[in-house]
């Protein structure tokens, strides 16, 4: 029945982490031998299915054609390199000539002899990678003909007498069976009491190792994440995985040591190992179910629980907990034991309608007790419940229960019976994946942090910023708990029919770790953490080839500050453009491969992106001949300022308001630009003034050059100039010249040197007046005639 596949994908979700070491075994033998072995596995399948197979033969066959298909591939991909390999040499050799020198004659014939096996080897792979897959698709259509035959068989109802009477005439050939179950059993455990010891010696270890030990292995895993692990969240979450790991592999192991121990006293009679090994088994599970609900709730310890859970709701639904464990254990035990018993059709149905009841009580009970809680909150706040998400689950569940209900009543037990098993096992899973989620997240982001050591080690070491260690603890965190909701979600589905072994869903992995083929590309996570990580490094050695050009080799030569800078630039996009390659070279794409994209691109490129590639194509022209450097003062438009950058996209410019104009590259080469310092970094200043015909010139021309001789930031070579313009309407009109540093003092330096002459002209009874003013930036070897 259903309930045996939660049990098992239960167990799968438990030893999940171990390493997949079955993929590796095969590595020591060829693949030729590997890919004989696969076929003939396949072939045996075939075979096997000729002939009537119960269901767990039907389990035994799907994880064995699986394994064949995953080998199949593994050998197969081997095959294919050393077929790539051979026709590399072939082609190293270059074509058949008539006056060929014997060696390379013979050498090539062997090589064609090899690409002719290989290539057959190759295309044989490739179809029993295909028989395969067809196989399994059989046996899995199979396997969900007989679940939806379970789940839609109808029995009559037990409501009716029909039913009861049914049982009652089958009830002595029931009773006998068992009693001869029974007796066969305890014959064998009579034939062999002298050898007690053992038994009581595995009970007694049972009891310690389920008893004190855990207790121990609790207090010790505390104190260690009390006072060792790092951070508060981190010890949160490992306290409950900590609480999962030792109430589930404890009671496994007790349970074990116990059943060790009644073998090795010859107290377990043939007959009762499948009893025994379904005991192991309910254990186990119930074991899980009962430490993950437990550390979801942590009713004893609130300040170490992980979800979001207030005390009154996880003392309530502790017990239910419990509860659900009991009778999980309860129903998968009563499946045992009757395909044990051999026990009649009519016996199972009504363990089944007891195992309903039980279920739906429970699950009646559960829903109940979140109801009551709800409304006691909503009463306490004087305001309905406003968690609406819980209130539709809650809804949900009370549908699937009256619909189970119905069910039962109707006569479909099967279908009833999944329904509460899947219940119980979506709750157990949720728990667990939960639990999981919630320390990937906290480990993550925690030893992925600025202030963590791994973090300053990154940053001292990488010259990483702070805040990419921090988002790549993020990334990190959502990518495994993608994978765990993935996995969840198809353990979720086992019970529908799908491989429920622990071997299948290995061999799952498997196939999803090959990858797939697209395009002739193999796409694999191996392969796309091997393309991230090949990045990663090859943008490390970038950033470290930059540093080294900028902060070593460019200072030693003779280049300004804006040379530098476009060779950084350059440098820094090409070194770019080499890891993208390198990257993509890893996935196994070409250059030929990336030259196809582009060309296929181009068009797009050219109508959607033309303004992007237009702007990229005048930056690397503005690095090339620069025209524009950093630190030149230029006008574009009616803005002018000081040019900050240049990238290959855009120039920032700094305006005199300390705002920040950013100008496309494009704008820079297709149209006008004022490039004041292009020249030379000298700045002009220029003062016109009138004064009335009968005033002393020289006096005047005297006047001036004091004051430029005055002002500090008035240069000396050039030297100033003061020009007589012209004599109009009975004024002299005066035109002076003056050169300063930088253009950035031009101004200030002009408004000081018409304070002075102000006061200079005021004092000595000189009446001024003005012409249009206007200042020019001169490169420092003009000259005015």
């Amino acid at each position: 029945m259903p309930i045996r596949s939660p049990i098992r994908a239960a167990l799968a979700l438990l030893f999940l982490c171990l390493p997949l070491s079955a993929a590796a075994q095969g590595n020591e033998v060829s693949p030729a031998t590997r890919l004989v072995r696969a076929e003939a596995d396949v072939r045996a399948v075939d075979r096997a299915l000729d002939l009537r197979i119960d269901d767990d033969a039907r389990g035994a066959l799907r994880e064995r054609i699986i394994a064949a298909r995953v080998a199949a591939t593994a050998a197969t991909a081997d095959l294919a390199e050393q077929l790539a390999l051979v026709d590399a040499r072939l082609a190293g050799l270059g074509p058949a000539g008539s006056a060929e020198a014997a060696d390379l004659r013979a050498q090539r014939q062997r090589l064609s002899r090899q690409h002719m096996l290989l290539d057959s080897s190759v295309k044989r792979g490739r179809l029993v990678g295909v028989e395969a897959q067809q196989l399994a698709d059989e046996l899995d259509q199979s396997v969900a003909e007989r679940f939806s035959q379970t789940i839609t068989a109808r029995s009559p109802s037990p409501v009716l007498p029909g039913f009861w009477v049914a049982v009652v005439d089958a009830l002595p050939r029931d009773l006998r069976r068992t009693e001869s179950y029974l007796a066969n059993g305890l014959d064998a455990i009579a034939r062999s009491r002298e050898r007690l010891w053992p038994a009581v010696l595995g009970l007694f270890a049972a009891l310690a190792i389920g008893f004190p030990v855990r207790a121990a292995a609790l207090q010790l895993g505390q104190r260690f994440l009390i006072e060792d692990a790092p951070g508060h969240r981190v010890r949160r979450s490992a306290a409950a995985i900590w609480r999962v790991l030792i109430g589930t592999l404890i009671p496994f192991l007790a349970i074990a040591v116990l059943m060790a121990g009644l073998r090795w006293a010859r107290l377990l009679p043939a007959s009762w190992e499948a009893a025994a090994d379904a005991l192991t088994v309910a254990t186990t599970y119930a074991c899980f179910a009962s430490a993950v609900t437990g550390a979801l709730l942590m009713r004893k310890q609130p300040s170490w629980r992980v979800a979001p859970i207030a005390d009154d709701v996880a003392v309530e639904l502790r017990p239910y907990s419990w509860l659900l464990a009991v009778t999980a254990f309860v129903s998968y035990m009563l499946e045992a034991l009757n395909g044990a018993i051999g026990t009649s059709p009519a016996a199972q149905s009504a363990t089944h309608v007891a195992e309903i009841i039980l279920h739906l009580a429970l699950l009646a009970g559960a829903l109940l007790a979140v109801g009551r809680l709800r409304a006691n909150r909503a009463e306490e706040a004087a305001t309905a419940p406003t968690r609406a998400g819980l209130g539709a689950v809650a809804l949900f569940a009370w549908l699937l229960a009256l619909a189970t209900l119905a069910a039962l009543l109707v006569g479909f037990l099967g279908f009833a019976l999944f329904v509460m098993q899947l219940i119980g096992w979506s709750v157990v899973l949720a728990a667990a994946t939960y639990l999981l989620m919630a320390a990937v997240d906290d480990l993550a982001v925690t030893i992925f942090a600025r202030d963590s050591a791994l973090g300053r080690a990154m940053s001292r070491g990488l010259g990483l910023r702070g805040a990419v260690i921090d988002q790549f603890g993020v990334l990190l965190s959502g990518v495994v708990r993608l994978t765990l909701a993935i996995l969840a979600l198809g353990l979720f589905f086992v019970p529908f029919g799908a491989g429920s072994g622990i071997s299948t869903l290995t061999a799952r992995l498997v196939l999803l770790a090959q990858g797939v083929q697209v395009g002739g590309i193999s796409v694999s996570p191996g392969a796309i953490v091997r393309g991230i990580a090949v990045l990663f490094i090859g943008l490390t050695l970038v950033r470290a080839f930059r540093r080294w050009l900028e902060d070593k080799y460019l200072p030693a030569t003779d280049l300004d500050g804006s040379a530098r800078n476009s060779v950084g630039l350059v440098a820094r996009y090409v070194g770019v453009a080499l890891a993208v390659i390198w990257a993509l070279a890893s996935l196994g794409i070409g250059v030929e491969r990336i030259a196809l994209l582009l060309s296929a691109l181009s068009v797009g490129i050219g109508f959607g992106l033309q303004a992007i590639t237009s702007n990229f194509v005048s930056g690397l022209i503005l690095l090339a001949e620069r025209p524009i450097k950093i630190g030149d003062w230029i006008r574009v438009g009616t803005d002018e300022g000081d040019v900050k950058r240049i990238s290959v996209r855009s120039t920032e410019i700094a305006l005199p308001d300390h705002s920040t104009l950013i100008v496309p590259n494009s704008e820079l080469i297709t149209k006008s630009v004022l490039n004041k310092t292009l020249a030379g970094p000298l700045g002009r200043i220029q003062v016109q003034f009138s004064v009335p015909l009968d005033a002393d010139a020289d006096r005047v021309s005297t006047i001036v050059g004091e004051t430029f001789a005055a002002e500090v930031d008035v240069l000396d070579d050039p030297a100033p100039k003061v020009f007589i313009d012209s004599i109009v309407d009975g004024r002299i009109f005066f035109n002076c010249f003056a050169h300063v540093a930088s253009p950035r003092v031009a101004y200030a330096t002009r408004s000081a040197v018409l304070t002075i002459l102000l006061r200079r002209f005021r004092r000595e009874n000189i009446d001024i007046g003005t012409m249009p003013q206007r200042m020019e930036l001169i490169d420092h070897k003009e000259r005015p005639d």
